[in-house]
């Protein structure tokens, strides 16, 4: 609940603005608690100022909105281990003979789905940064370049090194043929606990994203997710391979027949470069999932 008065001025003038700034903010931090927190914070920062000598109102509240989200990025960077509150978004599952050819790359995956997820969380807080108030809130360079501390120049490189990246894994090139392979070895890889062939199809700087009953679990790196691939091999030699929001995945169960796990593989310059596992037992419930073959 806010702590703002609708009979303040300035507290309405604020409230004008709070759904913009959760949208930022959530953008930015893919979570829906943190997010409110950062506009809390900003809304304590605007009481604490003259509302006189602030010209741009929009403008000084995303400035403040975009700084405090990057002190908790680059807070996340340095904590990778952290626990956060928000899960990937719902996703549909399908096995690959109820829907289109895997190599078509019309399959396509929603775009603020699980692709755009993934990749915005490898990218780096200031590229973060840049690439959401820019191409998704349309926010002006100069402003983000104050932001950031840079320059306006600055601030639109990092923009585009994140399109880049984003881009690299836009939903018309999410599933093809080379991707199944990538995947396909990955999954062989993990079956044999083989460690030196998990590396192969691991981008160094891989992500891997759990949803557990207790919160998502982020992990990073090749070396930390191939240990933990390969105990899991058991999950994958009872996995179904489907398509997961468009992208290549796993459907792994039990001996009972009950879900384990859902995975998505995002897949660029022929390796794996970002991972999520739903093993909440609550949202697999909730899922349609094709039958154990």
């Amino acid at each position: 609940m806010s702590d703002t008065s609708p009979t303040d001025p300035a507290a309405e003038a604020f409230e004008a603005q709070r759904d913009r700034l959760r949208a930022v903010a959530h953008r930015m931090l893919g979570s829906h608690a943190d997010a409110d927190d950062v506009v809390q914070e900003a809304w304590l920062r605007f009481s604490r100022q003259d509302p006189a000598t602030i010209h741009n109102l929009a403008g000084w509240l995303t400035t403040v909105v975009g700084r405090i989200s990057l002190d908790v990025l680059r807070s996340r960077r340095a904590r990778p281990e952290a626990s956060y509150d928000d899960g990937p978004p719902e996703l549909m599952v399908t096995t690959v003979a109820d829907g289109p050819a895997p190599e078509d790359d019309a399959v396509l995956a929603d775009s603020v789905g699980l692709a755009l997820l993934v990749v915005l969380e490898s990218l780096g807080p200031s590229e973060r940064l840049a690439f959401v108030l820019h191409d998704l809130f349309a926010v002006p360079f100069d402003e983000i370049g104050q932001i950031l501390g840079k320059s306006a120049a600055a601030g639109k490189m990092l923009a585009s090194r994140a399109r880049r990246k984003v881009q690299g894994t836009e939903p018309s090139t999410i599933v093809g043929r080379e991707r199944r392979e990538v995947v396909h070895a990955f999954l062989t890889a993990a079956r044999h606990g083989d460690f030196a062939g998990l590396l192969r199809v691991l981008d160094p700087e891989v992500r891997l994203v759990v949803d557990t009953p207790d919160g998502v679990i982020v992990t990073l790196g090749a070396t930390q997710v191939a240990a933990g691939a390969q105990l899991s091999a058991g999950a994958a030699a009872r996995g179904r391979t489907v398509l997961v929001g468009g992208l290549p995945g796993l459907v792994s169960w039990r001996e009972d027949g009950s879900p384990l796990s859902v995975m998505a593989f995002t897949v660029a310059g022929g390796r794996i470069t970002g991972i999520a596992i739903m093993i909440d037992p609550a949202r697999l419930a909730a899922m349609s999932l094709p039958e154990p073959e």
